[in-house]
């Protein structure tokens, strides 16, 4: 999504934060960083930038009640319109995050804060504020010669500057909408680390035709593989088979209609308008208004066929993927073995 290869980095503090539930404290520095050193400057750049390279979704800071209440979305704010405090502010940054910190599984971990210029978000080059946050630490082994030979050394508690762990990107434009924001949480596995963007930033999705396709996607599939069972029966082949014909919509159109597309995909006026209940409640949870007709992205739609599953798993023996006409296999139970069976139609092998 972003370019960086104008970029440069003005400003950057660096400062520890603890988890407060295993009594742990925040460390917070006396003076920002000065980085003289050019390929210590690159280094830096490409850990905190190159993961971005490739996030889509563009996020707005929100608030319940009133988007200047958004802690996050006030110090950023504070920086833009006055640089001399960033640093002072980026100590608030790290007070707010360890304030944040309410899970004891939450790691501790150094706290970058740094105010970049000339960074380019479609198409337009924008002052950004970085907020990355290191976690996970490795050992790196060094290699140098020594004696006619090589030794060995080795450096524990080091930063793959590949990994970026927790970061986000605040870009000075769209402020009445609350910023533009990019976010990534590569530790996100579990309930503990949702804090980064729930609890901390306080992010929703930017309803742009990208997220719009994503979350119709999303929405639909959710449908069909957790609430559909209740209220029709279908087979593991049945619910391969709507998912194909949902993904196979957005790749053959270039706008997205509702009717149009419940009307090709679920046929099924009862199923029709539970999805259209499922979705309303979605919209409800999450405060996020799906449209009813919007422009399809076909980068949104790429990267959600990447998680469509389109593969029949029967016991440990077999995987049969399906991706064309459902209607060529069939499904029944043998008397005499006391198994299921699927009948599979097919011309040729391939």
């Amino acid at each position: 999504m972003i370019a960086s290869f104008e970029a440069s980095m003005s400003q950057l503090s660096i400062h520890r934060v603890g988890n407060k539930l295993q009594d742990e404290f925040y460390i917070l520095s006396d003076e920002p960083m000065g980085i003289t050193d050019e390929v210590l400057n690159k280094l830096l750049m490409q850990y905190f930038l190159s993961a971005f390279e490739k996030v889509n979704e563009v996020y707005h800071f929100m608030h319940s009640s009133e988007l200047n209440l958004n802690d996050m979305f006030h110090f950023a704010g504070e920086i833009f319109n006055d640089q001399a405090r960033f640093h002072e502010v980026s100590q608030q940054i790290t007070k707010y995050l360890y304030d944040s910190t309410n899970h004891p599984k939450i790691k501790s971990g150094e706290l970058y804060v740094a105010l970049f210029k000339d960074v380019q978000l479609e198409g337009e080059l924008l002052d950004a504020i970085g907020i990355f946050k290191s976690e996970n630490k490795e050992t790196y082994l060094k290699v140098f010669p020594d004696k006619g030979g090589f030794n060995l050394e080795y450096e524990e508690n080091g930063i793959n500057i590949h990994k970026l762990d927790k970061g986000c990107l605040i870009f000075n434009a769209d402020k009445a909408e609350g910023y533009k924001v990019l976010v990534i949480d590569q530790t996100n596995r579990s309930n503990e680390a949702v804090y980064w963007k729930d609890d901390f930033l306080k992010l929703k999705i930017r309803n742009d035709s990208f997220n719009q396709t994503i979350n119709t996607l999303s929405i639909y599939k959710n449908f069909v593989t957790q609430k559909i069972d209740e209220e029709f029966e279908l087979s593991k082949a049945d619910k391969i088979d709507l998912l194909n014909k949902s993904m196979k919509y957005f790749k053959d159109n270039d706008t997205f209609d509702m009717d149009e597309f419940t009307g090709e995909v679920l046929g099924n006026p009862q199923a029709i308008e539970s999805f259209k209940t499922y979705k309303q409640q979605y919209e409800q949870d999450y405060e996020t208004e799906i449209a009813s007709t919007f422009d399809i992205s076909d980068a949104a739609v790429k990267k959600q066929g990447k998680v469509y599953k389109s593969v029949l798993k029967l016991d440990h023996n077999f995987h049969i993927y399906i991706h064309g006409d459902k209607k060529l296999i069939e499904k029944g139970f043998d008397d005499d073995k006391a198994m299921n069976y699927y009948k599979v139609y097919f011309k040729e092998e391939a």
